[in-house]
C-alpha cells in the first residue's frame, strides 16, 4: 500500500487492515483501467474517493470475467461469481473478494440498496449471451443495470442537495455509456456485440458489415451523428443536476462530463472514420480541463 492509499484510506476513516488492502486493490484497478472516471474523482475530498474506487473495482472485476473469461467457461464462471457476491453483499457470508468487500463497506456507509447490484449484474449477465438490442428503449432497459444505477450510487456518495439530482445523475451514466459505445464500436464489434439499436441502423442502411468495414461509410458516418446527437441531448438533461450535488462533488463530475463529453468532439474530429481505430481526448486537452478543476476543488475542501 502507497502513501495514497494511506492517506485517503486515513481521511476517510477507514482502520480495518484487510478493508485497507480491500479498497488499495479497488485504487489500482481504477487507476489501470478507467483513466477518465479515476482522473475525474481525484477531484473529490481525499475522504470520498475510496468508496468511488470500490464502486468502479466491483464493476471492474464483472467486466473482466464477461468480456475477457474464457468462452466455454465464463458464463459459469460468472454466474458462481456473481452468486458469491450478492450472498456476501447481503450479510448472508463473509466477503472473501477483496473487490467485494470493498464495496460491501460501501454500501453499508451510504446505504446503497442491494437491487442496485442485482440490476447491474442482470446486465452484464446479458452480456454473456444478448449480441444486440432491437429498439433505443431496449437498449436503455440494459443500460438502467449496467450504468444508470451506477450513477445513482456515485450519487449517495456526492451528496445530493435534493431528489432532483437522481434522475439526472441516472441520465448522466446513460450518457457516459452511450458515449463509449459510439467511441467502441469496433472493440463491441470484435466481442460479437453492437450497442446501437437496430431500428437505427435500419433507419440508415447500415448492416453489421457496414461496421466492420474500413475506411467508415457515409451511411455509417450518418447513423453516427445521429447517435451523437442524441447522446447530446442526454447530457443537457444531466448535466443540469451538477448544481444538485454538495459543492465539493461537483469538480468531480463536472471534469467527467467535460471529458466525456469530449469523446464526441474526438468522434467529429476524425471526420467519424472511427471503425478503423479508437479515438480519445488528447493528453494536453485532459490536462487542460483538469488542473483548473483540481484548484477550484482544493479551495472547496478547505471551506468545506
Amino acid at each position: 500500500m502507497n502513501a495514497a492509499d494511506r492517506r485517503i484510506l486515513d481521511a476517510a476513516g477507514i482502520t480495518d487492515p484487510r478493508l485497507r488492502a480491500a479498497y488499495a486493490r479497488c485504487r489500482r484497478l481504477h487507476a489501470r483501467h478507467g483513466r477518465t472516471y479515476y482522473l475525474a474523482s481525484q477531484l473529490l475530498p481525499p475522504w470520498k474517493r475510496p468508496y468511488v474506487h470500490a464502486l468502479y473495482g466491483f464493476a471492474r472485476r464483472a467486466d473482466e470475467i464477461v468480456d475477457n473469461g474464457h468462452p466455454a467457461t465464463r458464463a459459469e464462471e460468472f454466474r458462481a461469481w456473481s452468486d458469491r457476491a450478492l450472498t456476501q453483499l447481503a450479510g448472508a457470508a463473509p466477503a472473501e473478494d477483496p473487490v467485494t468487500l470493498a464495496l460491501r463497506h460501501t454500501m453499508d456507509r451510504w446505504e446503497l440498496p442491494l437491487g442496485q447490484v442485482e440490476a447491474f449484474l442482470g446486465s452484464m449477465a446479458a452480456d454473456l449471451t444478448v449480441t444486440d438490442y432491437p429498439t433505443y428503449e431496449d437498449l436503455r432497459r440494459y443500460m438502467y443495470g449496467s450504468a444508470a444505477v451506477i450513477g445513482l450510487q456515485m450519487t449517495a456518495v456526492l451528496e445530493p442537495l435534493c431528489d432532483e439530482a437522481l434522475p439526472r445523475a441516472r441520465a448522466l451514466g446513460e450518457a457516459f455509456q452511450l458515449t463509449n459505445f459510439i467511441r467502441d464500436i469496433a472493440e463491441d464489434l470484435e466481442r460479437g456485440r453492437v450497442y446501437l439499436p437496430a431500428e437505427d441502423l435500419e433507419r440508415f442502411g447500415v448492416t453489421r458489415a457496414d461496421l466492420a468495414r474500413t475506411p467508415t461509410g457515409g451511411r455509417v458516418r450518418e447513423l453516427l451523428r445521429f447517435q451523437i446527437d442524441r447522446n447530446r441531448q442526454l447530457y443537457a438533461y444531466a448535466v443540469g443536476g451538477i448544481r444538485m450535488l454538495h459543492p465539493t462533488s461537483r469538480p468531480c463530475i463536472e471534469t467527467a462530463y467535460r471529458l466525456y463529453s469530449g469523446i464526441l468532439e474526438a468522434v467529429e474530429e476524425a471526420d467519424h472514420d472511427i471503425l478503423g481505430r479508437r479515438v480519445s481526448v488528447a493528453p494536453v486537452t485532459r490536462l487542460r480541463v483538469a488542473l483548473p478543476a483540481y484548484a477550484r476543488a482544493r479551495a472547496l475542501w478547505r471551506t468545506a
